[in-house]
Protein backbone atom coordinates (compact mmCIF):
# COMPACT_ATOMS: atom_id res chain seq x y z
CA UNK A 1 0.00 0.00 0.00
CA UNK A 2 2.83 2.41 0.89
CA UNK A 3 4.43 1.89 -2.51
CA UNK A 4 1.15 2.70 -4.31
CA UNK A 5 0.69 5.88 -2.28
CA UNK A 6 4.19 6.99 -3.21
CA UNK A 7 3.30 6.67 -6.86
CA UNK A 8 0.19 8.77 -6.34
CA UNK A 9 2.07 11.46 -4.43
CA UNK A 10 4.75 11.80 -7.13
CA UNK A 11 2.45 11.40 -10.13
CA UNK A 12 3.42 13.88 -12.83
CA UNK A 13 0.65 15.48 -14.84
CA UNK A 14 0.54 15.71 -18.61
CA UNK A 15 1.23 19.41 -19.37
CA UNK A 16 -1.03 19.27 -22.45
CA UNK A 17 -3.81 17.15 -20.95
CA UNK A 18 -6.53 18.75 -23.06
CA UNK A 19 -5.00 17.16 -26.20
CA UNK A 20 -5.19 13.62 -24.82
CA UNK A 21 -7.22 11.17 -26.93
CA UNK A 22 -7.85 7.44 -27.03
CA UNK A 23 -8.59 5.96 -30.47
CA UNK A 24 -10.07 2.46 -30.62
CA UNK A 25 -8.21 0.52 -33.32
CA UNK A 26 -9.34 -3.06 -32.78
CA UNK A 27 -12.69 -4.25 -31.45
CA UNK A 28 -15.43 -6.75 -32.26
CA UNK A 29 -17.65 -3.80 -33.23
CA UNK A 30 -16.95 -1.22 -35.92
CA UNK A 31 -17.96 2.42 -35.86
CA UNK A 32 -16.18 3.68 -38.99
CA UNK A 33 -16.75 2.43 -42.51
CA UNK A 34 -13.76 0.62 -43.98
CA UNK A 35 -12.52 -0.84 -40.71
CA UNK A 36 -12.63 -4.55 -39.90
CA UNK A 37 -14.00 -6.08 -36.72
CA UNK A 38 -12.53 -9.05 -34.87
CA UNK A 39 -12.63 -10.37 -31.32
CA UNK A 40 -10.01 -8.48 -29.35
CA UNK A 41 -8.94 -5.01 -28.30
CA UNK A 42 -6.34 -2.37 -29.10
CA UNK A 43 -6.31 1.39 -28.76
CA UNK A 44 -3.91 4.27 -29.33
CA UNK A 45 -3.23 6.94 -26.70
CA UNK A 46 -2.04 10.26 -28.12
CA UNK A 47 -1.31 13.64 -26.58
CA UNK A 48 1.39 12.56 -24.14
CA UNK A 49 5.19 12.75 -24.35
CA UNK A 50 4.95 9.19 -25.63
CA UNK A 51 2.40 7.65 -27.98
CA UNK A 52 1.09 4.43 -26.46
CA UNK A 53 -0.42 1.41 -28.19
CA UNK A 54 -2.45 -0.38 -25.52
CA UNK A 55 -2.91 -4.03 -26.53
CA UNK A 56 -2.54 -5.31 -30.08
CA UNK A 57 -5.76 -7.18 -30.82
CA UNK A 58 -5.93 -10.78 -31.96
CA UNK A 59 -4.11 -10.61 -35.31
CA UNK A 60 -1.67 -8.46 -37.23
CA UNK A 61 -3.55 -7.91 -40.50
CA UNK A 62 -6.63 -6.47 -38.76
CA UNK A 63 -4.54 -4.33 -36.41
CA UNK A 64 -2.28 -2.91 -39.12
CA UNK A 65 -5.08 -2.65 -41.67
CA UNK A 66 -7.26 -0.63 -39.30
CA UNK A 67 -4.32 1.58 -38.37
CA UNK A 68 -3.71 2.31 -42.05
CA UNK A 69 -7.39 3.01 -42.65
CA UNK A 70 -7.39 5.44 -39.71
CA UNK A 71 -4.21 7.15 -40.91
CA UNK A 72 -2.21 5.97 -37.89
CA UNK A 73 1.49 5.52 -38.61
CA UNK A 74 3.07 2.58 -36.69
CA UNK A 75 6.39 4.44 -36.49
CA UNK A 76 4.72 7.10 -34.33
CA UNK A 77 4.24 4.56 -31.52
CA UNK A 78 6.81 4.76 -28.70
CA UNK A 79 5.38 2.31 -26.18
CA UNK A 80 3.30 -0.86 -26.32
CA UNK A 81 1.41 -1.96 -23.21
CA UNK A 82 -0.02 -5.47 -23.02
CA UNK A 83 -2.83 -5.69 -20.49
CA UNK A 84 -2.75 -9.46 -20.15
CA UNK A 85 -1.43 -12.52 -21.98
CA UNK A 86 -4.57 -13.65 -23.82
CA UNK A 87 -4.25 -14.02 -27.60
CA UNK A 88 -6.95 -11.45 -28.38
CA UNK A 89 -4.78 -8.75 -26.78
CA UNK A 90 -1.33 -9.94 -27.86
CA UNK A 91 -1.99 -11.56 -31.25
CA UNK A 92 -1.02 -8.53 -33.33
CA UNK A 93 2.24 -7.84 -31.51
CA UNK A 94 4.65 -9.80 -33.71
CA UNK A 95 3.27 -8.35 -36.94
CA UNK A 96 3.47 -4.83 -35.51
CA UNK A 97 7.08 -5.31 -34.40
CA UNK A 98 7.98 -6.60 -37.86
CA UNK A 99 6.89 -3.18 -39.16
CA UNK A 100 8.21 -1.05 -36.29
CA UNK A 101 10.42 -2.43 -33.51
CA UNK A 102 11.86 0.78 -31.99
CA UNK A 103 9.45 0.54 -29.07
CA UNK A 104 9.40 -0.51 -25.45
CA UNK A 105 6.95 -3.29 -24.64
CA UNK A 106 5.55 -3.32 -21.12
CA UNK A 107 4.19 -6.69 -20.06
CA UNK A 108 3.51 -8.35 -16.75
CA UNK A 109 6.17 -10.28 -14.89
CA UNK A 110 3.84 -13.29 -14.96
CA UNK A 111 3.56 -13.39 -18.78
CA UNK A 112 4.81 -16.52 -20.55
CA UNK A 113 8.51 -16.08 -21.34
CA UNK A 114 7.96 -16.59 -25.06
CA UNK A 115 6.07 -13.30 -25.47
CA UNK A 116 8.93 -11.23 -24.08
CA UNK A 117 11.58 -13.38 -25.76
CA UNK A 118 9.90 -13.08 -29.15
CA UNK A 119 9.56 -9.31 -28.75
CA UNK A 120 13.27 -8.99 -27.98
CA UNK A 121 14.18 -11.19 -30.91
CA UNK A 122 12.29 -8.77 -33.15
CA UNK A 123 14.29 -5.85 -31.77
CA UNK A 124 12.00 -4.35 -29.13
CA UNK A 125 12.97 -3.46 -25.57
CA UNK A 126 10.93 -5.30 -22.94
CA UNK A 127 10.10 -4.18 -19.42
CA UNK A 128 8.38 -6.57 -17.03
CA UNK A 129 5.86 -5.02 -14.65
CA UNK A 130 4.62 -6.13 -11.26
CA UNK A 131 4.15 -2.86 -9.33
CA UNK A 132 2.76 0.49 -10.54
CA UNK A 133 5.17 2.26 -12.90
CA UNK A 134 5.11 5.58 -14.74
CA UNK A 135 5.45 5.48 -18.53
CA UNK A 136 5.66 9.28 -18.92
CA UNK A 137 3.99 12.29 -17.29
CA UNK A 138 0.27 11.62 -17.29
CA UNK A 139 0.50 7.85 -17.91
CA UNK A 140 0.97 5.18 -15.25
CA UNK A 141 0.46 1.43 -15.18
CA UNK A 142 -1.61 0.02 -12.33
CA UNK A 143 0.69 -2.89 -11.63
CA UNK A 144 -0.44 -6.49 -11.63
CA UNK A 145 -3.88 -7.49 -10.41
CA UNK A 146 -5.10 -11.09 -10.41
CA UNK A 147 -8.69 -11.97 -11.22
CA UNK A 148 -10.82 -15.08 -11.18
CA UNK A 149 -9.08 -18.10 -12.62
CA UNK A 150 -5.71 -16.58 -11.77
CA UNK A 151 -5.71 -14.26 -14.79
CA UNK A 152 -3.22 -11.44 -14.21
CA UNK A 153 -3.90 -8.05 -15.77
CA UNK A 154 -2.77 -4.44 -15.67
CA UNK A 155 -4.57 -1.25 -16.69
CA UNK A 156 -3.41 2.15 -17.93
CA UNK A 157 -4.07 5.30 -15.88
CA UNK A 158 -4.21 8.65 -17.69
CA UNK A 159 -4.00 11.45 -15.15
CA UNK A 160 -4.85 15.12 -14.92
CA UNK A 161 -5.24 17.51 -11.99
CA UNK A 162 -8.96 16.76 -11.85
CA UNK A 163 -8.87 12.98 -12.02
CA UNK A 164 -8.01 9.85 -13.93
CA UNK A 165 -9.16 7.95 -16.99
CA UNK A 166 -8.61 4.19 -16.86
CA UNK A 167 -8.06 2.05 -19.96
CA UNK A 168 -8.63 -1.65 -19.39
CA UNK A 169 -8.17 -4.63 -21.70
CA UNK A 170 -10.65 -7.10 -20.20
CA UNK A 171 -10.88 -6.19 -16.50
CA UNK A 172 -10.53 -9.83 -15.48
CA UNK A 173 -9.93 -8.74 -11.86
CA UNK A 174 -13.35 -7.02 -12.06
CA UNK A 175 -14.09 -3.56 -13.41
CA UNK A 176 -15.00 -2.26 -9.95
CA UNK A 177 -11.75 -3.59 -8.46
CA UNK A 178 -9.85 -2.11 -11.41
CA UNK A 179 -11.31 1.33 -10.70
CA UNK A 180 -10.62 1.00 -6.98
CA UNK A 181 -7.02 0.05 -7.72
CA UNK A 182 -6.63 3.05 -10.03
CA UNK A 183 -7.88 5.36 -7.27
CA UNK A 184 -5.46 3.75 -4.85
CA UNK A 185 -2.46 4.08 -7.18
CA UNK A 186 -3.18 7.61 -8.38
CA UNK A 187 -4.75 9.07 -5.22
CA UNK A 188 -7.32 10.69 -7.52
CA UNK A 189 -10.92 10.11 -8.54
CA UNK A 190 -11.50 7.88 -11.57
CA UNK A 191 -13.72 9.87 -13.91
CA UNK A 192 -13.54 7.90 -17.18
CA UNK A 193 -13.38 4.14 -17.79
CA UNK A 194 -12.64 2.78 -21.28
CA UNK A 195 -12.26 -0.74 -22.65
CA UNK A 196 -13.36 -4.29 -21.99
CA UNK A 197 -15.35 -4.76 -18.78
CA UNK A 198 -15.74 -8.56 -19.18
CA UNK A 199 -19.45 -8.66 -18.41
CA UNK A 200 -20.70 -10.68 -21.38
CA UNK A 201 -21.39 -13.69 -19.15
CA UNK A 202 -22.80 -11.73 -16.20
CA UNK A 203 -26.49 -11.74 -15.35
CA UNK A 204 -28.52 -8.58 -15.81
CA UNK A 205 -28.78 -8.24 -12.04
CA UNK A 206 -25.00 -8.45 -11.71
CA UNK A 207 -24.48 -5.83 -14.41
CA UNK A 208 -26.96 -3.50 -12.72
CA UNK A 209 -25.05 -3.82 -9.42
CA UNK A 210 -21.75 -3.09 -11.17
CA UNK A 211 -23.15 -0.03 -12.96
CA UNK A 212 -24.52 1.24 -9.66
CA UNK A 213 -21.22 0.63 -7.87
CA UNK A 214 -19.25 2.53 -10.52
CA UNK A 215 -21.67 5.44 -10.23
CA UNK A 216 -21.20 5.37 -6.44
CA UNK A 217 -17.45 5.57 -7.10
CA UNK A 218 -18.23 8.72 -9.12
CA UNK A 219 -17.14 7.39 -12.49
CA UNK A 220 -18.63 10.11 -14.70
CA UNK A 221 -18.12 8.66 -18.19
CA UNK A 222 -18.25 5.01 -19.27
CA UNK A 223 -16.99 3.56 -22.55
CA UNK A 224 -17.45 -0.24 -22.46
CA UNK A 225 -16.51 -2.37 -25.47
CA UNK A 226 -14.98 -5.72 -26.52
CA UNK A 227 -15.87 -8.33 -23.88
CA UNK A 228 -18.37 -6.12 -22.06
CA UNK A 229 -21.26 -7.76 -23.95
CA UNK A 230 -24.13 -6.17 -25.86
CA UNK A 231 -26.65 -6.30 -23.02
CA UNK A 232 -24.20 -4.85 -20.50
CA UNK A 233 -23.22 -2.09 -22.92
CA UNK A 234 -26.90 -1.21 -23.26
CA UNK A 235 -27.26 -1.11 -19.47
CA UNK A 236 -24.40 1.39 -19.29
CA UNK A 237 -25.95 3.42 -22.08
CA UNK A 238 -29.27 3.53 -20.22
CA UNK A 239 -27.67 4.42 -16.89
CA UNK A 240 -25.15 6.99 -18.13
CA UNK A 241 -27.23 8.69 -20.80
CA UNK A 242 -25.23 11.54 -22.34
CA UNK A 243 -22.17 10.41 -20.33
CA UNK A 244 -22.12 7.05 -22.13
CA UNK A 245 -19.31 7.02 -24.71
CA UNK A 246 -19.65 4.93 -27.85
CA UNK A 247 -16.59 2.71 -27.96
CA UNK A 248 -15.86 0.58 -31.02
CA UNK A 249 -13.22 0.40 -33.76
CA UNK A 250 -12.77 3.92 -35.08
CA UNK A 251 -14.13 5.73 -32.00
CA UNK A 252 -12.01 8.65 -30.78
CA UNK A 253 -12.56 9.43 -27.11
CA UNK A 254 -11.50 12.98 -26.10
CA UNK A 255 -10.17 12.01 -22.69
CA UNK A 256 -8.33 15.29 -22.15
CA UNK A 257 -11.42 17.37 -22.82
CA UNK A 258 -13.54 15.17 -20.55
CA UNK A 259 -11.06 15.54 -17.68
CA UNK A 260 -10.85 19.28 -18.37
CA UNK A 261 -14.64 19.48 -18.18
CA UNK A 262 -14.56 17.77 -14.80
CA UNK A 263 -11.89 20.22 -13.63
CA UNK A 264 -14.01 23.20 -14.75
CA UNK A 265 -17.07 21.77 -13.02
CA UNK A 266 -15.05 21.37 -9.83
CA UNK A 267 -13.88 24.99 -9.91
CA UNK A 268 -17.46 26.23 -10.28
CA UNK A 269 -18.66 24.33 -7.22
Amino acid sequence: MRQMSAVGESLRMNPHAEDLTVTIIYDNRVGVEGLKSAWGFACLVEGLEKTILFDTGGDGPTLLGNMAELGIEPHDVDVIVLSHAHWDHTGGLAAFLDVHNAVTVYLLESFPDEIGDDSRSRGADVIKVSEPIELCPGATLSGEMVGQGGIAEQSLLLSSDSGVAVVTGCAHPGIVSTVERAKEVSDREVLVVIGGFHLFKDSDASVRRIVSHLQELEVRWAAPCHCSGDSAIQRFADAYGDAFLLCRAGSVIPVGKLLQTAHSDGEEQ
